[in-house]
């Protein structure tokens, strides 16, 4: 087991009933001009918009919005974003909606005090302060309400990049998952397999800190019977409960804790899925790619794949939980295929320029994928 510091810096408040506590907490922080930033409608649908602005105005709080943030998130709504926080000093940033939304927020954060935020993202420059951030989660999946990472697209350069520093974690996030309850079970289906994308980023990396890989096999079991109820009724409070954490907790540093790292391949990879077809989910995107990866990386070293068989699948075959698997989220209604995300086949070359526009000549951390791997791995999942 590896040595490790852990700390998470992030308030959560967990629950019905938690909403109405958010402008006496940002009262209480000294927060006076605020920038709600959201997506392109839904929380008004939800009720959820409705909530947060009451919350905000019983504390005296009236705040700038901003609205329009797409899934897979832009670059240039970001730069419209930190103008608008600039126009007006504001002096936080609050993130209503789920991952796409708080990773806007992150950036816009950041942002408020970098010339170009995009060349943080490039490594050309570092963040060293970021406004205040606070979250209030409408859909579970990417963690971003307890972590410290962003991930924007650039459109011009069809690249989708990620950060993370200690400045981006939220403050505090609120996560009410009745909200949740009118979301269509495919939103659904896509947040639970980008969760446990991330468990499984670290799943195979180490055998050695026990503790953590149990708790990981738990959230994954987890994961899979909540989203099994979720599919039968989608007003299963307790399994919107209980998904909703067990999503939060894949990404929020409890699951990597004495593992020697993760492999992240699955991610750099999708995230060229989405940078150049926007459309695709990203739960979904990760629902092609990670059972193909395990299919190409478990015949060369069979050897890391044996927990997660036992442990997941409660069998010894390695094959036939990878079956299981697939039959899984086959019955959830996610895509089996790069054809079924309508990416062709004389497009896959592109792709991989995109995953290596980087300057890598590998990619993952426990299994290193060059360009050729990387051909096979796609004509696998195609």
């Amino acid at each position: 087991m590896e040595a490790f510091s852990f700390h998470n810096p992030t308030k959560i408040l967990f629950g019905k009933g938690q909403i109405p506590r958010l402008g006496k907490e940002l009262q209480k922080d000294g927060i006076k001009r605020l920038l709600l930033i959201a997506g392109e409608g839904s929380i008004r649908r939800n009720g959820l918009y409705t909530a947060v602005l009451s919350s905000l105005s019983a504390a005296g709080i009236s705040p700038i919005e901003g609205w329009g943030v797409s899934p897979n998130p832009r670059l240039d709504k970001v730069y419209e974003l930190i103008f608008l926080a600039r126009e007006n000093e504001i002096d936080a940033v609050l993130g209503v909606g789920g991952g796409s939304v708080i990773d806007t927020a992150k950036a816009v954060a950041a942002g408020y005090y970098l010339e170009d935020i995009w060349s943080a993202f490039q490594g050309k420059a570092t963040i060293q302060k970021a406004l205040p951030i606070y979250s209030v989660l409408s859909l579970s999946g990417t963690g971003s309400e307890m972590n410290g990472n962003a991930v924007i697209t650039n459109t011009d350069t069809q690249q989708k990049w990620g950060i993370g520093c200690r400045h981006l974690y939220p403050r505090l996030s609120i996560l009410d998952p009745s909200y949740q309850s009118t979301l269509s079970f495919r939103q659904t289906a896509s947040g639970a397999m980008d969760a446990i994308a991330h468990i499984l980023e670290y799943f195979f990396a180490d055998s050695r800190a026990k503790v953590t890989l149990a708790m990981n096999a738990a959230i994954l079991k987890s994961i899979v019977e909540m989203t099994d109820r979720l599919q039968a009724d989608g007003n299963d409070y307790e399994a919107r409960a209980n998904l909703a954490w067990a999503s939060t907790m894949a990404l929020n540093g409890m699951s990597e804790i004495g593992l020697i790292g993760g492999d992240w391949a699955c991610h750099a990879i999708e995230h060229a899925f989405s940078a150049l077809h926007p459309a695709i989910a990203h739960g979904e995107g990760l629902a092609v790619l990670f059972p193909a990866w395990i299919g190409f990386v478990s015949v060369r070293k069979p050897e890391l794949f044996s927990a997660w068989a036992r442990e997941v699948w409660d069998d010894l075959s390695i094959n036939r939980s990878l079956h299981l698997f697939r039959q899984k989220l086959s019955q959830w209604g996610l895509p089996s295929s790069l054809r079924d995300l309508s990416i062709k086949e004389e497009e896959l070359p592109r792709l991989v320029e995109i995953v290596f526009s980087c300057g890598a000549t590998e990619i993952g951390g426990i299994y290193k994928l060059n360009q050729a791997d990387l051909k096979s791995l796609l004509m696998l999942a195609f």
